[in-house]
């Protein structure tokens, strides 16, 4: 069975059908990516004949149309956005929300003579041979009556060139564009690797883009909840951005919504910066327990679970529901206080983060664990931290996690939160994780290793400091970006037999410090620095950093994951370095982590 069809459509139907809803364009009321130029070369496509591509429309069920009526049919446009938008724009005359959110004109002039498209400027407009504003000419004008006029103002002209121009810029309404309308009883996941495949471009579409042309279908509640999840992503990184969007978007600046997160423009945290996929997956997990961003498409098609038929009495609850999540998700004291105890985990930079999806999962088990009245902050914080670290070090967050979030939502319900975290820390984290998975995770180049940034966090959340610091902490470091020094420095490793960079650059030759203690180290291996620190101990006489004190010079190697033997480290045991600072690294976490 076809799992679309494919048909020609006029450009004045396309337009028809978006101005009566019949087509939706979930893009409308977001900034418009194109430039003039662009406008102009699909308008001269147009003009002469050219393919401009294939519009993908997918049928939505029980759609809010204009007025309160639901439909039971619409056509959601996911692909051809940009070049209908262009076409009402040029055509039609409608404005589209620029950069800053603020509505604008995109007029293209034509000369007839010349047959040339234009961006209209006002030499153009000084000009009788120029058609100023193509969307005049197809307002309603009579061509005859047209040919008239411009004939009177342009005497000189060929006739019979501008009859066949004019004859053919008319003709633009009548062109036909290719419309792919994909099965209306797809899934996501289907439609979206249709899409893949019959689209040019080959541009990938993910579940949560279906979800968000679902959610802007609803009518006017609809738009608004896809801007407030949209505004609030773009808010959380450009809190500047505020001021357009409320002066630009008079529709959503009338909302209670704009209100919610109206605190966003004046805070400047990087740690947590949702995308749209994020607030979606965090949306599903929080309003309907589920982990596939594309089972909320479900959900709002009033898709029956038991029957596994469309329910429409279903769909104003759903909306309903996903509006109540995504206020709770924005609520500045909501996000403030989660990230609050992502950063007490020592987790205070978001490059120490290489999973969004664990942070997502956290945010939604605080959202929801808030629901619970009997757990107190405290409890809370601590079932939020620790679900975090596990999930990084245990790659709970990556592969199929979709299927193991809901899992993991069912077992919550079945035993309540902290039993259950305590079960598969029982069963994830035993002494053979610590003692022989976790080295074996350290086992890597890769900075940016979960166990590596976990690693890090530990040192954070226990206050410690850089490699042969007297007072700088790692915190310092990390936030002001310190330098990663190699405790067996790279040149005097690649000049006795450990050219590779996955050699050299292992984590566990990695420590943080001070960039005059890096450069004062330079290409020295640790059995001869470290004699230069042990004489300035004895001495007082600092080369190498400020410590001057055996005990406090034992605490800081100690507290960096540095084995006893560091002092006979050359290249010829530098594997024997990394085995057992794999060793002590994971003690270092595994500490950090029973503290939380």
């Amino acid at each position: 069975m076809a799992k679309y069809e494919v048909k020609q459509t006029a450009v004045s139907q396309v337009l028809a059908d978006v101005r009566s809803d019949k087509i939706a364009i979930p893009e409308l009321q977001r900034p418009f990516v194109w430039k003039t130029p662009q406008v102009r070369d699909l308008v001269d496509s147009l003009y002469h004949g050219y393919p401009v591509g294939y519009l993908i429309t997918w049928q939505s069920v029980g759609a809010k149309l204009k007025g309160g009526e639901v439909a039971a049919h619409q056509q959601i446009l996911i692909d051809g956005q940009q070049r209908v938008t262009a076409l009402r724009a040029a055509i039609a005359g409608q404005p589209v929300v620029g950069r800053n959110y603020q509505r604008k004109r995109i007029a293209i002039s034509f000369n007839p003579v010349t047959e040339v498209f234009a961006t209209r400027t006002p030499a153009i407009d000084r000009s009788s041979q120029w058609i100023h504003d193509i969307a005049e000419f197809f307002s309603g004008t009579r061509q005859l009556t047209f040919l008239r006029h411009y004939f009177e103002k342009n005497p000189g002209v060929d006739e019979d060139t501008v009859e066949i121009a004019i004859g053919k810029l008319a003709a633009i309404e009548h062109a036909q564009v290719g419309v792919i309308s994909l099965a209306d009883d797809l899934d996501v996941e289907t439609v979206a690797e249709i899409f893949v495949r019959i689209n040019a471009k080959g541009v990938p579409l993910s579940s949560a883009d279906f979800v968000m042309s679902k959610i802007a279908t609803y009518g006017e509640e609809g738009r608004n909840l896809r801007k407030l999840i949209d505004y609030f992503c773009h808010l959380a990184v450009a809190g500047h951005a505020f001021e357009d969007i409320s002066a630009n978007d008079q529709e959503f600046a009338v909302t209670d919504h704009l209100k919610k997160i109206s605190w966003l423009k004046n805070q400047s945290d990087e740690l947590f910066q949702p995308e749209y996929t994020d607030i979606i997956r965090v949306a599903g997990l929080v309003g309907f327990s589920r982990g596939k961003a594309g089972a909320i498409v479900s959900e709002l098609s009033g898709l029956d679970p038991e029957t596994r038929k469309v329910d429409e009495s279903r769909i104003p609850g759903a909306y309903a529901r996903l509006s109540e999540t995504l206020n709770e998700m924005v609520r500045q004291t909501h996000v403030e206080r989660f990230v609050m105890m992502i950063k007490s985990a020592g987790f205070i930079d978001a490059s120490m983060i290489g999973s969004k999806n664990a942070l997502n999962f956290a945010y939604a088990l605080y959202l929801r664990t808030r629901q619970n009245e009997a757990m107190t902050e405290g409890e809370r914080s601590r079932l939020v931290k620790r679900w975090f670290v596990m999930s990084l070090l245990t790659g709970r967050a990556v592969g199929s996690f979709e299927s193991i979030w809901e899992t993991d939502l069912r077992r919550i319900e079945e035993h309540g939160a902290p039993q259950y975290l305590s079960m598969l820390e029982q069963s994830e984290l035993g002494e053979g994780f610590w003692t022989g998975a976790l080295p074996q995770l350290l086992m890597t180049p890769s900075r940016r290793s979960p166990a590596f940034q976990t690693y890090l966090a530990a040192r954070v959340h226990s206050g410690g400091r850089g490699f042969l610091s007297k007072s700088i902490g790692v915190a310092h470091m990390i936030e002001g970006h310190g330098d990663i020094h190699h405790i067996v420095p790279k040149n005097h490793l690649i000049k006795n037999g450990f050219p590779k960079a996955g050699d050299y650059n292992q984590v566990a030759n990695f420590v943080l410090t001070e960039t005059p203690i890096n450069i004062g180290i330079k290409d020295y291996p640790p059995c001869e620095y470290m004699q230069w620190v042990d004489e300035q101990v004895q001495t007082g006489e600092l080369r190498l950093g400020e410590i001057n004190d055996p005990e406090d010079l034992a605490e800081n190697l100690t507290e960096n994951a540095i084995p006893a033997f560091i002092r006979e480290v050359t290249a010829e045991n530098y594997e024997d370095l990394l085995r057992e600072r794999r060793r002590l690294m994971a003690d270092i976490i595994r500490q950090y982590y029973e503290a939380l």
